[in-house]
């Protein structure tokens, strides 16, 4: 697949989400898929680079593709106006060669790691939470998957970016990785079952491969998610 001809899913328009849509705009990718229902707000300003002062108040989706249509005209900037769903993952994903997601929530991030296993499509999952993020690549087989890792959202929730806070830094360099391993997948190259994490305070930088996890209820030889359903993604989490 060339870069020109690949279309890539962007689900939420956050910190992560905007410097990946600009760095995926200059690397001449043909189509972006933006997934978002949310407004700009002058508190998002200070990570996430896609808008300014000017576009507080205005939906998300139109601020972002003004933007990438003038740092690349010949874009193709297709604008979902809804968060991810049950009710929609698998078809908004399918419409796509690669997903990115940044979401700030344990339920979306299982929700789209279902629903790309589940449409047989490669995903880059990242998150950051104060100094430290993480980029993991997931190929359309699976093996290893999101859910090898986490095998499902946690009971007892988990630090936010809300309560924590997040360093708009550390946020701009693993939207870089997370857009590394996807151009990769797009180019041909080796990246599904890779994770990096970087540490802003320390700038370590680390890339590691993640083993798959026999028992795994999503990318195992006897899986046991087979469909979406509404009930398995009800979690107040946030992570990113």
């Amino acid at each position: 697949m060339t870069r020109d001809r690949a279309r890539v899913l962007l689900i939420g328009l956050g910190g992560l989400g905007c410097p990946a849509a600009i760095a995926l705009a200059r690397a001449g990718v043909g189509e972006i898929g933006l997934c978002d229902d949310d407004v700009v707000e002058l508190t998002n300003l200070h990570r996430q680079i896609l808008f300014s002062q000017a576009d507080v108040g205005t939906l998300k989706l139109d601020a972002a593709a003004r933007v990438l249509k003038e740092i690349n005209p010949r874009l193709l900037v297709r604008s979902h106006r809804t968060r991810l769903v049950p009710e929609n993952a698998v078809r908004i994903a399918s419409e796509y060669d690669v997903v990115l997601e940044g979401s700030d929530n344990f339920a979306t991030k299982f929700l789209t790691a279902d629903a790309c296993a589940l449409a047989g499509r490669p995903v880059v999952h990242a998150s950051a939470v104060r100094w430290v993020g993480t980029a993991l690549a997931v190929g359309s087989e699976g093996q290893p998957c999101y859910r090898c890792l986490f095998e499902d959202i946690p009971v007892d929730g988990a630090p936010n970016c809300a309560d924590a806070g997040v360093m708009g830094p550390v946020l701009g360099i693993v939207a870089a990785a997370q857009v590394d391993f996807a151009l990769a997948m797009i180019d041909g190259a080796k990246a599904a079952g890779h994770m990096v994490t970087f540490d802003g305070r320390s700038g370590v930088f680390r890339r590691r491969p993640v083993p798959p996890r026999p028992d795994c209820p999503l990318c195992s030889s006897v899986p046991r998610i087979r469909r979406i359903e509404e009930a398995a993604y009800v979690s107040p989490a946030c992570v990113g």
